[in-house]
């Protein structure tokens, strides 16, 4: 495998996913595809999107690492923290809802609904998320849906949390690495005026803000050289 394609947050938006893998023509047995987290709530599509998700897993053995968004949802089915229920409600996650259980309604009665019929249908979805790695590494990059926190002596033992959240003390200052840090979760349009892929020199993001109707971006990497490429989410930003 020589070419290495790099997709960030689809938050449940599978036509601009669909689209962005047939523009950069990914074939499975001669590509490497890492997903680098959020692939629910905000879009229309979270269910059909962890499907497609899982399918390029388990049979064209593409990497997928667990983002933010993807822990809040094992965490408002499985747990109780009021906090959570909160932070769902409030940051994408009735649309998640209704793609996996036909209602958007976040309270506390209808997350014991939404329990039941989950664990009942989509365990396996559950279990999936649950089960993504925080990062992934090669000779070159180092792949993360948030960011790394600058100064830990061993980056590989830093919090959950920071590889999943962690914002402005990662991309404001240098790493401590000496390798290429690929992220995602900060949309790129906080960095640069565009919604392009922003590089730093020793870390790139390549959120584009699919899910608020900008677009989604893809990172390719080939022979020491990137490339780049990206779909607009269309119907969204028609709304």
């Amino acid at each position: 495998m020589n070419r290495t394609i790099m997709i960030s947050d689809i938050h449940g938006c599978l036509e601009p996913f669909e689209r962005l893998l047939e523009k950069v023509r990914y074939v499975p047995e001669q590509d490497r595809l890492i997903l680098i987290g959020d692939y629910v709530d905000k879009g229309p599509q979270s269910r059909e999107v962890v499907e497609a998700v899982m399918r390029l897993v388990e049979r064209h053995g593409a990497i997928a690492l667990r983002g933010n968004h993807d822990q809040r949802l094992v965490d408002f089915i499985r747990g109780n923290d009021p906090v959570v229920l909160h932070k769902f409600a409030e940051h994408g996650g009735p649309p998640t809802l209704q793609s996996y259980v036909g209602f958007s309604e976040v309270t506390e009665r209808s997350r014991e609904k939404a329990r039941e019929m989950m664990e009942e249908q989509y365990a396996s979805h559950l279990d999936f998320l649950a089960d993504l790695p925080l990062y992934v590494e090669d000779d070159h990059h180092i792949y993360v849906h948030a960011g790394l926190r600058p100064g830990t002596s061993d980056w590989t033992l830093q919090s959950d949390h920071d590889f999943m959240y962690i914002k402005d003390e990662f991309y404001l200052h240098p790493t401590t690495v000496d390798k290429t840090v690929i992220f995602g979760h900060t949309i790129t349009t906080k960095l640069q005026a565009t919604a392009d892929i922003w590089f730093a020199g020793d870390k790139i993001g390549i959120d584009g803000g699919c899910s608020i109707g900008l677009q989604l971006n893809a990172l390719l990497y080939e022979d020491g050289v990137f490339d780049t490429a990206f779909v607009t989410n269309k119907k969204q930003r028609s709304e």
